[in-house]
């Protein structure tokens, strides 16, 4: 029987309040109105962001459905959707892609000014959400709510995909494509150069992946987790640094190892201390430092403008500069094995259980956890 034009009563992970555990409860998803897209999830993957939010330091609205890296297939489409249809396979997108906006039109940017990581409504662009639980509304969160068996976009926030995109194609939609792309796109690191990356978690391994198909010649990894050293390696690092193995900071360490430092560094942990460190890390002339961690608002960064003045460069990267018409590539890119994602997935779980793929991610254990429904 069709569901097309009816409410869907299913399962999702709500997150009632801040820093309480996710509960598994049956919601409501309204159909889609005009320009909108509902989804059948396929696969969810439990994100850093997904985490900050819970911790408040990404502010977003209670009580939320969370989750960003998707995967799934449409279950039916608003009036006006030519994009999709119901059937395809898709990744919800967190940044939308308008075609109109400034950011749409440029060719060196990707942040769509209809996007809800800066204003954070929770709502859907009319200003409502789609998602009901016990008589309450529901808000989304990044324009896609993943942590649920249906959800509903904007169909500016939909990529197509190839039909026989896997699971675990769900960490395109996140972790991996930032990583990946902040290599690839916002950094440029090129041909054997020099490159630190800062964290070694699902974003920092992929990074590792960018740097290295960019063909960087020498790549070393910053962590704390000696146990991840082994992957990192494994991915392209060429070596690895504990940080705690060393009496004087790493970037000291780092310029000693490097001849005054390194070309790129990346940062992919959402420390203040470990932004400065990427800066002061990259060398004195050219040094090009991307950051990818969240911080909570009320953070700053302080430095003398002298570490920029004579040449670095720091900047941040929104989902690795990727334009949502770009995503059905990156996908072709990995069932063409040009490079592997499965690596980020260290352990899969039901959507009951996703309560311990939180407990994992804070304990720094595994690499990603994701949900499969």
């Amino acid at each position: 029987m069709s569901t097309a034009g009816k409410d869907i009563v299913c399962k999702a992970a709500v997150a009632w309040e801040a820093k309480k555990p996710l509960t598994i409860e049956e919601i409501t998803v309204a159909p889609p109105k005009a320009h909108e897209v509902r989804i059948k999830i396929l696969s969810t993957g439990i994100c850093g962001s997904d985490n900050s939010a819970l911790k408040t330091i990404f502010h977003t609205k209670f009580p939320v459905v969370l989750g960003h890296e998707g995967i799934g297939v449409v279950e039916s489409v608003g009036q006006g959707v030519t994009k999709v249809k119901p059937g395809d396979k898709v990744i919800p997108l967190m940044i939308p892609q308008c075609g109109s906006c400034r950011s749409c039109k440029s060719d060196t940017c990707n942040l769509c000014e209809k996007n809800d990581i800066g204003p954070r409504t929770g709502l859907m662009p009319d200003g409502t959400s789609r998602f009901t639980c016990k008589g309450k509304v529901v808000y989304h969160f990044m324009s896609t709510s993943t942590f649920t068996e249906y959800t509903v976009v904007s169909d500016l926030c939909v990529a197509k995909v190839d039909s026989c995109a896997p699971n675990e194609a769900c960490l395109i939609g996140c972790g991996f494509g930032t990583g990946y792309g902040a290599a690839i796109n916002t950094a440029k690191v090129t041909p054997g150069s020099t490159c630190a990356v800062f964290g070694l978690g699902g974003v920092g391994f992929s990074t590792i992946i960018g740097c290295k198909n960019a063909g960087a010649s020498r790549i070393i990894g910053v962590g704390t987790h000696k146990d991840k050293f082994p992957k990192a390696i494994e991915l392209g690092a060429t070596e690895c640094l504990c940080i705690k193995d060393y009496d004087k900071p790493i970037h000291e360490v780092i310029c000693e190892k490097t001849n005054g430092g390194v070309d790129f560094s990346f940062e992919c942990t959402g420390r203040i201390d470990t932004m400065l460190s990427a800066l002061q890390c990259t060398y004195c002339a050219n040094g090009v430092t991307v950051v990818m961690g969240v911080t909570s608002p009320n953070d700053s960064i302080a430095f003398n403008p002298f570490l920029l003045l004579t040449g670095r460069t720091l900047k941040g990267s929104a989902y690795g500069g990727w334009k949502g018409d770009e995503i059905p590539k990156l996908v072709d890119d990995y069932m063409n094995k040009k490079f592997n994602l499965d690596f980020l997935v260290s352990k899969k779980l039901p959507l009951s259980s996703i309560n311990e793929g939180f407990d994992l991610l804070n304990a720094g254990k595994g690499v990603r956890s994701i949900v499969v429904f």
